[in-house]
């Protein structure tokens, strides 16, 4: 899976959140917000990227 991907799709998924173009994340948080979608992506194939994303920026949000 292509990595580009999904930071494309996590910066997307924070604009719901926030309305600033800039990512309030570091570079280490999204690194590991990427594997983390990458990891279950791979455990669950037949899950939907998007939803997946979706799900870990919320449970990183709100924990």
């Amino acid at each position: 899976m292509d990595k580009k991907l999904v930071v494309k799709m996590i910066k997307n998924c924070f604009k719901q959140y926030y309305e600033t173009d800039s990512l309030p994340i570091s570079e280490q948080d999204l690194d590991l917000l990427v594997n983390r979608i990458l990891q279950t992506k791979g455990e669950e194939p037949a899950a939907n990227l998007y939803e997946v994303v979706n799900d870990v920026i919320y449970e990183y949000l709100t924990n």
